[in-house]
């Protein structure tokens, strides 16, 4: 049975979060009142392709894989929600059903609204109608952002502007070493390679380039940034 209330850990990471922590304390308050608790083992199913839209979701521990399948039938991940990140208000929004599945990668706590709540914290705070076109605002430039990048920058940058991301996201400093930060997420070379829209075997390819420059290290439990301003200066570099 799942624990309906969160861990001290988990509080801090919804409180924490970017989006979230810049909400009015009485906002705040409303939301996580009418919140539930949600517990999921790794690879479990949050949310499916073509449910109707009955929660808005916060990930406070773990993270969320959000995915497609291809015609083929193959899963191709296209982002992971970090602890602190609200998502599925676009199709509370708009009424139409998900569009793509969600999973539990790693074991994972979802903090969950009611759709019905959702409607009522709208109804007595309009600051949520101004904080949610932010919220949208922010998404769409990220969006453009890797499409962007996707057409004019080689693997060998995104790989780099990526790894930065994940570091800053997931990052776990060593504690021989507080320089070099482990990257807490576990992602295999194919869930990397899915979301930079490369193959597994070129994705390793550039990591061990990297691993060679010394800017990271590949161990088997994962990656270990090394040097982030390397890291910067081939993404930079390669963006000229």
């Amino acid at each position: 049975m799942d624990d309906p209330i969160l861990t001290i850990e988990e509080r801090e990471a919804i409180n924490s979060g970017r989006w979230f922590s810049s909400l009015s304390p009485s906002l705040r308050h409303d939301i996580l009142r009418c919140a539930f608790v949600k517990r999921y083992k790794d690879g479990e199913l949050i949310a499916a392709r073509g449910d109707p839209p009955e929660q808005w979701i916060a990930c406070a521990k773990g993270a969320v894989r959000v995915s497609s399948t291809a015609v083929s039938g193959k899963q191709v991940t296209l982002t992971y929600v970090e602890p602190g990140i609200w998502f599925g208000d676009v199709a509370i929004f708009d009424g139409d059903r998900r569009t793509h599945d969600a999973y539990a990668h790693g074991d994972s706590t979802i903090l969950c609204v009611a759709r019905a709540d959702f409607q009522k914290i709208l109804s007595n705070h309009v600051e949520l109608y101004e904080a949610l076109m932010r919220l949208q605002a922010r998404r769409i430039r990220q969006l453009f952002g890797l499409v962007e990048d996707l057409n004019t920058l080689p693997l060998r940058a995104r790989l780099a502007k990526q790894l930065i991301h994940l570091v800053r996201s997931y990052g776990v400093p060593n504690l021989a070493d507080g320089s070099q930060m482990r990257i807490g997420l576990h992602l295999a070379q194919e869930e990397l390679a899915q979301l930079l829209g490369a193959s597994r075997q070129r994705v390793n390819q550039e990591l061990k380039a990297m691993e060679r420059e010394e800017a990271i290290r590949i161990e088997s439990g994962g990656l270990v940034v090394l040097d982030r301003a390397a890291l910067m200066r081939i993404s930079e570099a390669d963006d000229q």
